[in-house]
């Protein structure tokens, strides 16, 4: 497990960017799901960092429209909404915002970005940690994706986040080159743009 997290994340480690401005202009950036609030009502430092990052990207004009991919499992809990609400608030159009409600899994929501939304090309944003592993899978499927780390001065990296990502960069290549898993949920081809 050691030497396939250390493969990932070398494999990766050149395409993600802390500073904005070395990033190129894509149509879209992929903000990846996670719930707005953590244990016990506090707010998801993760999220606020993601709606933050995909703001200032498309402030300054590095994409111009957000896919922001998550899970909704059901009313109570739906990311891509949360998502989409923290945007505006934050002065973001609608109109350059698409919600993905499949995006179980950072596999889905990768891989739905190219077979559903049409992109083969675009940004992810994310934490470093998160990064990593998107970016192995959007290679694995020939897709130019650049990683955006959504904090710059490095959230809070526990133990059990630094666990729960060594076990999921593992699966996260058998998912990919044994199993050959696939985006849980298709829909007809959307486009953005």
């Amino acid at each position: 497990m050691l030497v396939i997290n250390f493969w990932i994340v070398i494999s990766t480690s050149d395409q993600i960017y802390d500073d904005v401005s070395l990033i190129s202009h894509q149509k879209v950036g992929l903000v990846l799901g996670t719930s707005r609030y953590a244990s016990k009502g506090v707010k998801n430092e993760f999220f606020e960092e993601r709606i933050d990052a995909a703001s200032r990207l498309f402030k300054i004009g590095k994409i111009s429209h957000i896919l922001v991919s998550g899970d909704n499992r059901s009313v109570y809990y739906n990311e891509p909404r949360d998502m989409l609400n923290a945007l505006k608030e934050r002065g973001i159009p609608e109109e350059v915002i698409t919600l993905d409600y499949a995006g179980l899994r950072t596999l889905d929501s990768v891989v739905r970005c190219h077979q559903v939304f049409g992109q083969s090309q675009f940004i992810i944003v994310s934490q470093q940690f998160h990064l990593y592993r998107a970016l192995f899978i959007a290679n694995h499927y020939g897709l130019k994706a650049t990683g955006y780390l959504s904090s710059e001065s490095g959230s809070k990296f526990t133990f059990k986040i630094s666990l729960r990502e060594f076990i999921a960069r593992p699966l996260a290549l058998f998912d990919l080159y044994i199993w050959n898993r696939q985006p849980k949920f298709s829909q007809d081809y959307a486009p953005i743009g």
